[in-house]
């Protein structure tokens, strides 16, 4: 897997932490309860912080803004659609029940089947990848602050 890009690696072990982790939860049966999804962003928040610092690492002083936001976007966005994809198989064919158990608690008076879902996963897991990138990009791009030996040779 070296060979593949940051993005896609990390892209890749983001969703299958968040996929083992859904596994876990469904293990003990507290799968249906929206507040664990909070776990989610600090899995997402922590993949997508090292994707950034590795791709900061591996650049050294030519390392640019634009380079780790993008960094941070791929990575959110292939990470989102792996789970995503899985959560549809899981919802479609695995516990066809678990969309209706998660709305009728979640949304009351509004089950739209689990399409409804699957588009909320994919909106959330888009907008917290977004957010998530520009609050660590903030940590690791480059600083345009002039140095004190600057200001004393002028």
């Amino acid at each position: 897997m070296k060979h593949l890009k940051i993005y896609v690696r990390f892209g890749i072990v983001i969703a299958l932490l968040l996929i083992g982790y859904f596994l876990l939860v469904r293990l003990f049966g507290w799968h249906e309860n929206p507040w664990l999804r909070l776990i989610n962003g600090l899995i997402v928040g922590f993949g997508l912080y090292e994707a950034i610092r590795v791709k900061k690492l591996e650049r050294g002083k030519e390392f640019e803004y634009f380079e780790g936001f993008r960094t941070g976007i791929y990575t959110g966005f292939i990470a989102t659609l792996i789970f995503v994809l899985f959560m549809g198989i899981y919802m479609f064919h695995i516990d066809p029940t678990f969309p209706e158990t998660i709305m009728s608690t979640w949304m009351e008076g509004y089950f739209q089947g689990p399409g409804i879902l699957i588009f909320i996963l994919m909106v959330e897991g888009f907008a917290s990848t977004v957010v998530l990138t520009l609050t660590f990009m903030q940590r690791f791009k480059p600083s345009w602050n002039i140095s004190k030996k600057e200001v004393q040779k002028a």
